[in-house]
């Protein structure tokens, strides 16, 4: 699957840390769009918005509205960074859906890195906010007492697979589509080599294009998706009692 290969991006050879690669470049346009996105939207701030202005306010009010929600206004402080993670992967997503683009965002290493530092921050803030009180969030106290070991060794281990789950769920997904989309493509020459290509070509084509629109809607869910996750680990270290 070319689609997923990680080259460098001047010459061949390995790749080594520090080579710029196709992947460096994706994720590069991803950060500019991203930028891009709020420098024009708001440049004007005008009372009546710009379609730009419309859609950066909206992508704002959203996730803004969604860490008040599910993490309650104490984690406004942290919108920033969560508000940068969802821009990221959802632009990642979203370019990575052009003809000969790269999905840096279908790469475990990519993902794992952003669950990796979700995982840190929401520990390194529950230690630092409630102190061994963290520890709580192990402790079933509604539970009968002789369950609350068991329930507590669960509760470890699950907090412990959350990086695992986190990062595997969202590149899992980009990297499936993708490749249905390729398998589906991979049929439609046969109709310039076999005669039933005739019947065959018309379906793969229609099979690609719902494919596409299926992976446009999967572009945004999985963004909301890790994002909202992010918003529950959040909470917990705001608030780790059961």
């Amino acid at each position: 699957m070319d689609q997923f290969i990680v080259s460098p991006l001047f010459g061949d050879g390995d790749v080594g840390v520090f080579t710029i690669t196709n992947a460096t470049l994706w994720m590069a346009l991803s950060v500019l769009a991203a930028a891009l996105l709020f420098i024009a939207g708001t440049r004007g701030r005008a009372i009546v918005p710009t379609r730009i202005q419309s859609v950066a306010e909206l992508a704002y009010g959203f996730i803004h509205k969604m860490v008040e929600d599910v993490a309650g206004k104490e984690a406004l402080s942290f919108f920033p960074y969560i508000f940068t993670v969802f821009l990221f992967i959802v632009f990642s997503n979203f370019l990575g859906l052009l003809p000969m683009a790269f999905t840096p965002t279908s790469h475990i290493a990519v993902t794992a890195i952003l669950a990796i530092g979700v995982f840190l921050t929401v520990t390194i803030v529950g230690f630092v906010k409630n102190g061994a009180g963290f520890l709580g969030l192990f402790w079933v106290s509604s539970a009968p007492l002789a369950l609350r070991p068991v329930l507590a060794l669960i509760e470890v281990i699950s907090y412990f697979v959350r990086p695992v789950s986190h990062s595997i769920r969202l590149a899992g997904n980009m990297m499936a589509g993708h490749a249905v989309i390729k398998v589906f493509a991979a049929f439609a020459p046969l109709i310039l080599i076999s005669g039933i290509g005739v019947a065959v070509t018309p379906l793969s084509i229609i099979a690609i294009t719902a494919m596409y629109g299926l992976e446009i809607l999967v572009a945004f869910i999985q963004a909301y998706v890790f994002t909202i996750l992010t918003c529950v680990y959040l909470k917990d270290a705001l608030h780790p009692s059961h």
